[in-house]
């Protein structure tokens, strides 16, 4: 409980274990403690706030995310990939898949911030470029340098294999279409 004690003197609110040994956040307004994934699936969870009315308070009310999603898609989304900042470590990634989890997610993937962008800006590219990503947010900066262009994931994916495996997948024409039908 050290890192949390130590973490508990730079927040405003109470940060206590459970009986089980479990960090929670005390709210003493409502008598109750939540774990930092029950937080955030109430972040995920509040299609009320984009003026959202659902009649039948049994009725399965979506993901804040998913309205979102099915505005641009124009279909129901229940699967998503979840992006974090760069810094989180392996306990907060597994909180914030399970928070997707709980707020009605299939959480396929969970991708840094920064790579999620750097994905998202080269993903249709043509022309051969290098480009640089930064994420300024809150207290962080992280930058990252890409290489974008048609056939960069093959060609990373292929020399990855042929490190791993010494197989040279270019040289197979079979193996060359199912990986690039792949990437």
């Amino acid at each position: 409980m050290s890192e949390v004690d130590e973490e508990s003197k730079q927040v405003s609110y109470t940060i206590v274990c459970d009986e089980n040994g479990n960090v929670k956040l005390d709210c003493p307004a409502i008598g109750k403690q939540f774990a930092a994934e029950e937080i955030s699936t109430q972040i995920v969870m509040r299609p009320d706030k984009v003026g959202l009315i659902y009649p039948n308070p049994g009725m399965v009310r979506p993901t804040l995310s998913s309205i979102y999603a099915e505005m641009r898609f124009h279909r129901f989304v229940i699967r998503a990939v979840v992006t974090i900042p760069a810094y989180f470590n392996d306990s907060q990634r597994t909180t914030t898949k399970d928070a997707g989890c709980i707020a009605g997610l299939e959480v396929l993937r969970i991708m840094n911030e920064p790579t999620a962008a750097s994905l998202a800006y080269g993903f249709e590219r043509k022309n051969n470029e290098t480009i640089l990503v930064f994420d300024l947010v809150g207290g962080t900066f992280d930058v990252s340098v890409l290489e974008v262009g048609v056939g960069r994931i093959v060609d990373w994916l292929a020399a990855s294999f042929k490190k791993d495996e010494g197989i040279d997948l270019l040289k197979d024409k079979q193996a060359l279409q199912r990986l690039t039908k792949t990437s």
